[in-house]
């Protein structure tokens, strides 16, 4: 099981070119890739994007890729002709018309700009290798950080699925004090209404069923044992993505704690109904980090 969030850096280089790959990973529900890069380097996109898909299903995960060229010394330099005719013409016509010498040294002419043009090699097809063991890296070191944090959730995970487990055993244990409490309270109330005559044994019997009937939350609580043991089967078993399996179980936990709660008509119990909710939260808001 893994994070979504975290962070990976390399780095490789050979004779002509060196590469840096930084990796930066965010919640998000589906996989979005960001790419930060020169344009040189669009055309690898579709290599790159692949090779992060392969890793990763979920997130947002940007992309920062550095490329220096080493072969500085295999770059052109051309000349503007039409330029330096221009500024060779306007000179002679200077020194014409103050009565001076001519320039007679090309390095008079170095000082105008743009008579050079230095151009780069863009060529860099080479560099693929380098960029893609540079993103290996930095993906490897992302993908180490996403299962280290997916482990410690999942420890959290346990340990909250405990305590929910726990609160539902005392909310089963409960439920025959609870109709004991109304046929008790039920056959007082009675009583006092009718104290000119004798009690219907009957119709307090029948009235205490029909209670007992309708806050019955033995399903609920069964139904809870059941996607309890999902939840755990998931996390020992995980593959893959579970985040969404999680979720989904956890709305499951949290309709089923809702039902009992306004089933059971009882202050002890509500409390309970309320402190599971509370952990159901807590598990909904460290699954919105799985993947």
């Amino acid at each position: 099981m893994k994070s979504m969030t975290g962070f990976g850096s390399a780095a490789a280089e050979n004779e002509e070119y060196k590469a840096e790959v930084e990796l930066k990973a965010v919640n998000q529900r589906f996989l979005e890739i960001g790419f930060h890069m020169d344009h040189a380097l669009d055309f690898w996109e579709t290599e790159m994007r692949k090779t992060i898909q392969s890793v990763a299903a979920r997130g947002k995960i940007d992309v920062f890729v550095r490329l220096a060229d080493k072969r500085g010394g295999r770059g052109t330099i051309e000349v503007d002709r039409d330029r330096a005719l221009a500024v060779r013409q306007a000179l002679n016509e200077l020194c014409d018309l103050l009565h001076v010498a001519r320039p007679d040294d090309v390095a008079a002419f170095l000082s105008f700009p743009d008579l050079l043009k230095q151009e780069e090699c863009s060529d860099r097809s080479g560099a693929a290798p380098i960029v893609l063991e540079a993103l290996r890296g930095a993906l490897a070191q992302l993908d180490d950080m996403r299962q280290r944090e997916g482990a410690a959730i999942g420890e959290d995970f346990l340990r909250r699925l405990n305590l929910l487990e726990q609160l539902t055993e005392r909310i089963r244990s409960m439920a025959p004090t609870i109709v004991e409490s109304y046929r008790e309270h039920l056959h007082h109330v009675m009583e006092e209404i009718l104290q000119a005559h004798p009690l219907d044994e009957d119709r307090l019997l029948q009235e205490t069923a029909l209670y007992a009937d309708k806050v019955n939350y033995t399903e609920e609580v069964v139904r809870l044992g059941s996607h309890f043991r999902q939840y755990r089967q998931i996390l020992q078993h995980a593959a893959g993505p579970v985040g969404r399996k999680l979720d989904f179980l956890l709305q499951e936990i949290n309709r089923e704690t809702n039902t009992i709660g306004s089933k059971a008509n009882c202050a002890e119990v509500s409390q309970l109904v309320v402190d599971m909710k509370s952990e159901t939260e807590k598990l909904r808001e460290q699954v919105q980090n799985i993947e």
